[in-house]
């Protein structure tokens, strides 16, 4: 079992009380029942995500818009779980789905998840998703600074030259510092 399918399970058999109705959902092996609970009236939320997690680890894409909508949920362990689900689902719409996501100032609070999904997904939106997302965390006293580190260490990981300028203004913040110099190190110089 996947762990973070075992993780997410004990966490929604806590949620769920441990019911029947939960046990049957976390059993079964019939991806339409699942994808029945995304769409039936009144499924508990636990089930909705349960369902949706199974369903993106099959590949199956009927779980795409539950995945992006708790990708982008105020509990950050659903977050995660989306984001897990994401990257193995495979689904062209993902990458853009996560740079919107990433991007959406109103919902910054919420980026982080996001953000590293994007990249894991190493897609052509990630890198200037993340540049902008850092360029707005670079304003004084800000205080998503765990997004602003994730962007950081996103752009060193992917490496790409584009992100020398905002990793470079980045130096200036002293939480940043430290982070966007091993980011710089990361990425090729230009001959």
């Amino acid at each position: 079992m996947d762990d973070e399918l075992r993780t997410l399970t004990e966490r929604l058999r806590q949620e769920s009380g441990g019911t029947a109705a939960f046990e049957e959902l976390a059993a079964t092996g019939d991806r339409d029942a699942l994808a029945e609970v995304l769409t039936a009236a009144g499924q508990p939320l636990w089930a909705r995500e349960l369902a949706a997690f199974r369903l993106g680890l099959a590949g199956d894409r009927r779980a795409f818009e539950a995945l992006v909508l708790f990708l982008n949920h105020r509990d950050p362990a659903r977050c995660a779980g989306a984001a897990h689900a994401l990257a193995r689902l495979d689904d062209p719409r993902t990458a853009r789905a996560a740079a919107t996501l990433a991007t959406n100032e109103l919902r910054v609070a919420y980026a982080l998840h996001p953000v590293r999904l994007l990249v894991d997904l190493r897609a052509p939106e990630a890198v200037p998703a993340l540049i902008t997302t850092l360029r707005r965390r670079l304003r004084p006293h800000d205080p998503y600074r765990r997004v602003a580190l994730a962007c950081v260490d996103g752009l060193g990981s992917l490496g790409d030259g584009r992100a020398r300028p905002v990793l470079t203004d980045a130096l200036a913040h002293p939480v940043l510092a430290e982070a966007a110099v091993r980011a710089l190190a990361r990425i090729p110089r230009q001959r």
